[in-house]
């Protein structure tokens, strides 16, 4: 009798064991026959395996536990192909062809679902955007400028259309693993309190997640750096080695603290700008404090001497680790904040004309 109950005891345990949560892909890619496949996701930075399978006969399969949906990479081994997914605790079949892999049939997992969802939603505009793209190209090629200037306000609006489509995704689905993702890319563009709002309406267990976490990070050293807001200062060396901080800099009328870089592209295309309203204003109170985002010494020296940047610049060459950017929360340059006499930030991400007018408004007064 003892030695029943312990084999029920046993089963029950093992039972409980084998019914956890986990993950099973099965895959049927026409044209894979030996190839290996490996599911792989991005953490912290690195390309991580969570499992692998060699193809038989069109077939292979995967199992495995995630603690929540995320998006990984199912990769043919030795070969350009891969595509993504979202992957969850459930039953998932990858349907495609090896050639083609990208565009293989993900079916079981519903987060995958809600993504599809968002894609179809966006599908017309993608489809407007690409076209408009090789009429780019096709305009450049002839050095039309006037075609290009019209094809890129025409893409702004795609893009702005985009976003708002993105917006209203993640504010109807608080309980979809895709809204951080999406939350996180269109964050670059959001205020603080946009994005808390949607964070503070996600339901818990997707607001668990590392990426709402970072967001939440993000939120609260945006608002150290928002409107209204005196600047946070900082120490940095100029480009003869001499530490300079934005304090020692505040004091004029208004003061341009700039985030830049020698290999920003928009960064160097602003530059021209940004010089013009500094030689019409820097008589009547107007300075500029740059902070560059370079690595390289002689780059970041050669592209402000090559851009005729004649004011005050710093650095501390980590890139994206920079320290004043981590600071004012940037992830995207050019960003620069206006600063009053006393060190308030009274504007954020002024360009060209939008810059001067402010600027010739504010020194008016």
């Amino acid at each position: 009798m003892k030695r029943i109950i312990y084999l029920l005891v046993l089963a029950a345990f093992l039972f409980a064991c084998n019914s956890e949560p986990r993950f099973v892909i099965k895959g049927k890619v026409s044209g894979s026959d030996s190839v290996t496949f490996l599911l792989q996701k991005r953490e912290a930075g690195k390309i991580v395996t969570l499992d692998s399978a060699v193809v038989q006969k069109g077939s292979f399969k995967m199992t495995g536990k995630v603690e929540y949906p995320e998006l990984v990479q199912l990769v043919a081994l030795n070969t350009p192909y891969r595509t993504s997914f979202y992957i969850e605790n459930s039953e998932i079949t990858v349907t495609g062809k090896l050639d083609s892999l990208f565009n293989a049939k993900v079916t079981g997992s519903k987060t995958q679902d809600e993504y599809n969802s968002l894609i179809e939603a966006t599908k017309p505009l993608s489809e407007k955007f690409s076209a408009m793209v090789q009429e780019y190209q096709s305009a450049r090629q002839v050095n039309d400028t006037a075609k290009m200037s019209q094809i890129e306000k025409a893409a702004d609006g795609i893009s702005k259309q985009m976003s708002l489509t993105q917006k209203e995704f993640v504010k109807n689905n608080p309980s979809s693993f895709v809204t951080p993702s999406i939350l996180r890319s269109l964050s670059y563009e959001m205020e603080a309190g946009e994005i808390e709002t949607v964070i503070n309406a996600m339901d818990t267990s997707v607001s668990k997640m590392p990426v709402v976490q970072e967001l939440k990070a993000r939120v609260e050293s945006m608002k150290k750096v928002a409107i209204g807001q005196k600047a946070p200062d900082f120490t940095l060396n100029d480009v003869n080695g001499n530490p300079v901080s934005l304090s020692s800099k505040i004091g004029s009328k208004l003061l341009l603290v700039d985030f830049w870089a020698a290999w920003c592209g928009p960064c160097r295309q602003e530059n021209p700008n940004i010089v013009k309203v500094y030689n019409e204003f820097k008589n009547k109170g107007f300075d500029i404090f740059g902070v560059s985002l370079d690595q390289s010494k002689d780059d970041w020296v050669k592209a402000i001497a090559d851009d005729k940047l004649t004011w005050t610049h710093v650095s501390d060459l980590k890139y994206w680790n920079s320290d004043a950017a981590k600071l004012y929360a940037v992830n995207s340059i050019p960003a620069s904040f206006l600063l009053d006499e006393t060190g308030t930030i009274i504007a954020r991400n002024l360009r060209a004309e939008d810059l001067r007018n402010k600027v010739k408004e504010l020194l008016s007064k």
